[in-house]
């Protein structure tokens, strides 16, 4: 079992297609996947009830701080990973699902406003490994990428990411048309109509290419690891 959060400070960095796009590929791969939608805009509840049901996907909306550890603790034992849609925000629900994660996926696009977005969830990252003395893994995703060229702009901040240690992934999320209207007409790349669609296979490719990296990032134990008792037993006492 893994859990991957997807965090960035700053609403509108990509985080949501990000969530959906990975979990939905993990799950037509035969893993099953529940995705927690902690994002208030509840897109992915939005686009799980008008979608019905998908093979190895649940959508668990109304999580807090408080009820995180419980949605785990009840799915874990029939749950192969967990994906968190987080809100553009630095709170205390952010806080928690950082701690928990396997790994934190930070979108950001090719702005400064999403760099300081993605700066703020870094210095969070940083304090509670110093807080709580724990390592959690992350890395930067860039998001709604050209596909036909990668600008300036992003090559200047993946390279200053990559100066300061930063981890950023070699698949970047290309701006796809198939993106946008999964959550306008619901559904999944693999059921979207490939005639109505412009470049859905590219969409599918880029899909595979980025769980294929994230999988990769995970560590080979995810359940039994120190940290992972550790949060399992603090949850079972808060009960």
């Amino acid at each position: 079992m893994a859990i991957i959060s997807l965090a960035n400070a700053k609403g509108g960095a990509g985080k949501t297609t990000a969530a959906l796009i990975l979990a939905t590929e993990l799950a037509r791969q035969g893993n099953r996947v529940v995705i927690l939608d902690a994002d208030p805009q509840r897109w992915i509840t939005t686009w799980a009830e008008l979608t019905g049901p998908i093979p190895n996907v649940t959508v668990i909306s109304e999580v807090t701080p408080a009820s995180l550890p419980y949605h785990i603790l009840d799915l874990k034992s029939k749950t192969d990973h967990f994906v968190i849609d987080l809100a553009g925000a630095r709170d205390a629900l952010v806080t928690t699902a950082l701690g928990v994660s396997d790994q934190v996926l930070i979108p950001v696009q090719g702005c400064a406003m999403d760099a300081r977005g993605a700066a703020q969830i870094l210095d969070l990252i940083r304090l509670l490994e110093e807080k709580a003395r724990v390592s959690i893994q992350h890395s930067v995703v860039l998001t709604r990428v050209s596909a036909m060229v990668t600008t300036r702009g992003l090559q200047t901040i993946k390279g200053l990411l990559a100066s300061r240690g930063v981890h950023v992934l070699n698949t970047m999320i290309a701006e796809r048309t198939a993106y946008r209207d999964i959550f306008d007409c619901g559904g999944t790349l693999y059921t979207m109509d490939p005639q109505r669609i412009s470049n859905l296979d590219r969409a599918q490719e880029n899909a595979q290419a980025l769980a294929a990296e994230v999988m990769s990032l995970l560590p080979a134990r995810i359940v039994g690891s120190p940290k992972s008792r550790t949060f399992f037993r603090m949850a079972a006492k808060a009960a």
